[in-house]
């Protein structure tokens, strides 16, 4: 076979197989006003956290890697849950195990994308760890104490405690994943964008294409604007509640200062996935910007109502035992 016809037949494979490509490519789907569909109910659980621990040395693990550390983790649910040899009972006083291992839902699995495990959230630095500027952190440190060790009144308690927002940063931005509750559902009309928080049950609404209002408002999830580029959501926020300044879960610390800008891109890369990526810039808080990534994945659940006023007898326990000590 001539050379030049071997060229042709090759060419003309590599068409197919580029045609081929292109429509399998995700097409993302839209709503009846003609914006890309991000609607449903998403889950952001993971044994991923926001920092990379430093037993990881990379971004990306390797399978083998990954297994170990789920194994791990579920070893040590199980010793949180029940710490006692079958047969045992624990003495008078003891410790009966961590019963509310029941109700978290932390995830089973790292996060995967491009086809490897993530060891953090953080995609820059590049270290995976945050850049925090630590004469800031001493400085925030007294108000971050006195929000866990005072209790001369309620409004000086953490606003997880409160039931005003979520610990840590779930509610955002950026949204962050913590030990349960982690659920989100969407909801756009025309002109907005609304993310409803299952910790907490917060709403954040996202105005789009518009201004953000004046910086004496200051919502607690920010002041969120957006506009779409492309298929791509863009979110720009900014005036975060002063009371939300520093965000504390078991999984992640940060401070979020006056005049810090968070921008968040969601992008539907399948029906059951939207990548979800964000950068701080908080120059009072820390040396650098920070970045990071992960999926929201597509969940059958349902957004209940959380319902912390109702039964959070933990604010009227703390008072009242702050009251017992002064008293004696």
């Amino acid at each position: 076979m001539e050379s030049g016809v071997q060229n042709k037949i090759f060419i003309t494979i590599l068409s197919i197989l580029s045609l081929s490509t292109f429509s399998e490519e995700f097409k993302v789907k839209k709503t009846w006003f003609g914006d890309p569909d991000l609607q449903g109910v998403w889950t952001n659980a993971s044994l991923t956290t926001l920092e990379r621990p430093d037993h990881f040395d990379a971004l990306e693990i390797s399978d083998e890697v990954a297994d170990y550390a789920k194994k791990a983790s579920q070893d040590f649910n199980e010793i949180l849950d029940n710490p006692y040899e079958e047969g045992e009972t624990p003495e008078s006083g003891g410790d009966v195990g961590g019963y509310n291992v029941a109700w978290m839902d932390p995830g089973n699995d790292f996060i995967r994308l491009n086809g490897k495990y993530r060891s953090s959230i953080l995609t820059y630095p590049e270290n995976g760890k945050l850049p925090r500027r630590l004469t800031r952190w001493a400085i925030e440190g007294p108000s971050i104490y006195r929000m866990f060790n005072s209790a001369d009144h309620p409004e000086e308690r953490s606003l997880g405690e409160r039931c005003i927002v979520g610990f840590g940063s779930s509610g955002g931005p950026p949204m962050l994943n913590v030990l349960y509750n982690n659920h989100y559902q969407i909801v756009q009309s025309p002109g907005f964008v609304m993310i409803m928080v299952e910790m907490n049950h917060d709403a954040r609404i996202i105005r789009l294409e518009s201004e953000h209002n004046p910086d004496e408002m200051r919502p607690w999830l920010g002041d969120s604007i957006g506009w779409w580029e492309g298929d791509t959501l863009v979110v720009k926020t900014k005036n975060h509640h002063p009371q939300q300044k520093f965000r504390a879960a078991i999984r992640h610390q940060i401070l979020i200062m006056d005049g810090a800008v968070v921008t968040e891109r969601f992008t539907r890369t399948s029906d059951n996935e939207i990548l979800y990526e964000f950068e701080v810039n908080d120059k009072k808080a820390y040396r650098d910007i920070w970045k990071g990534e992960m999926p929201l994945r597509a969940t059958d659940a349902k957004i209940y109502e959380y319902a912390c006023h109702e039964g959070n007898y933990a604010m009227a326990n703390i008072l009242a035992g702050a009251r017992a000590e002064e008293s004696q």
